[in-house]
């Protein structure tokens, strides 16, 4: 998918059945980019960008992914370099596993795509979902959220989370960004900023100003093909 006249980005939001993608789909057009909904394998590839959108249960998404090779696509995109952005359980699913609907059945957590090591696992409080406007603990040095002000709030809709970082680094190459964000008794991996590799936990498209921001910075960062 070359870019177009305007040298806009060309971004691929992945569909594979996550649920509704209108508004990311409006929300990154308004970022700068040149939006196709697609799962077709090489427009996937030739993209400046890829999103990968997600909306319901673990497994179900993960599910849908297998289906249209999504898993192998991120995979070819990301060993070579090309940028990618989950987005709520589309963060999730690059996770080893995921426990939800595997709880109290003796069933093992049901396997992710693995860019990332650890596990999603129910958040602790005494309200689920966590569903509404909060904060996130922002590293130091971030480009994801480069021009945010202190205590700048996002909208999230989730049950389940991420609540360790397992990922070791060896020092020779630059050690992911990791931001978190609490609810409950739980703290948890609001998003994260390795390499091409980029993933939130909120919904930037649902977050107003602040997600505008933050999608544009992503945007920012893509080189529009020749």
């Amino acid at each position: 998918m070359p870019s177009s006249s305007t040298d806009s980005p060309s971004v691929a939001l992945l569909d594979y059945g996550s649920g509704n993608i209108r508004s990311a789909h409006r929300a990154l057009e308004r970022a700068g980019a040149e939006v196709t909904v697609t799962r077709d394998p090489g427009t996937v590839l030739a993209a400046d960008g890829l999103v990968v959108p997600g909306v319901g249960a673990f497994a179900a998404c993960m599910a849908g992914l297998r289906e249209v090779k999504g898993d192998r696509l991120i995979g070819q995109r990301l060993a070579g370099g090309r940028p990618v952005l989950g987005i709520c359980v589309g963060m999730q699913i690059m996770f080893e596993g995921g426990v939800e609907y595997a709880e109290g059945t003796g069933a093992t957590a049901a396997p992710g795509a693995g860019e990332w090591p650890g596990t999603v696992e129910r958040l602790d409080a005494d309200v689920l979902p966590h569903m509404g406007w909060n904060t996130v603990d922002v590293a130091e040095g971030s480009a994801m959220f480069a021009g945010a002000p202190a205590n700048e709030r996002y909208y999230f809709v989730h049950s389940y989370g991420v609540r360790r970082w397992e990922l070791e680094t060896d020092g020779r190459t630059q050690a992911p960004l990791v931001h978190w964000a609490e609810h409950g008794r739980s703290r948890f991996i609001a998003a994260v900023e390795n390499g091409p590799l980029w993933a939130t936990q909120f919904h930037p498209e649902k977050s107003g100003d602040a997600g505008a921001r933050l999608l544009r910075n992503w945007v920012g960062t893509l080189r529009p093909s020749p």
